[in-house]
């Protein structure tokens, strides 16, 4: 096998041109590296730094329906259980984007307009920020308002 069929089979440039004399070889590079490979996120991931983001905006008292939190928080009394960063969050992940759905509960006095779009920028910026995959919606339904005087349940710690 000739020297230039040997380095053509090894990836190497075969070209002879300015400041390749005979006998120099240098590497094909095959483009950025970080483009070879395919990478997947999966819809958990994507819901972990959604539920993150959303809980912590300020107006934001609990992420969930009424009854994904009760069994949430039982969950969370049993010894080794955890709580759930996901609860109240739904996404859908393609190749290249995601949908999120987002069940809130906002604190009494706030104006659920402000909160809601103060929630899709955190969730939005955090997950394009993390992920590279563009956020086309963020769907948001507000189940309830914590009252003032409502029993109190231990409100979802704010993550800084």
């Amino acid at each position: 096998m000739s020297e230039m069929a040997e380095r053509a089979r090894a990836g190497q440039d075969t070209t002879e041109g300015p400041g390749l004399g005979k006998g120099q070889v240098t590497r094909r590079g095959g483009g950025d590296p970080g483009t070879r490979g395919r990478t997947t996120i999966a819809d958990g991931v994507v819901e972990k730094i959604t539920g993150m983001a959303a809980r912590d905006v300020v107006g934001v008292y609990a992420m969930g329906s009424g009854l994904s939190r009760t069994f949430g928080a039982m969950r969370e009394r049993v010894p080794g259980g955890a709580k759930s960063v996901t609860r109240g969050v739904k996404a859908e992940v393609g190749e290249k984007q995601t949908a999120l759905d987002l069940e809130i509960v906002v604190e009494y006095g706030v104006s659920i307009a402000d909160v809601a779009r103060d929630v899709r920028e955190n969730v939005v910026a955090a997950v394009e920020r993390m992920t590279g995959l563009e956020v086309v919606e963020v769907n948001i339904a507000v189940s309830d308002v914590k009252l003032p005087d409502e029993e109190e349940e231990e409100p979802e710690p704010r993550i800084h």
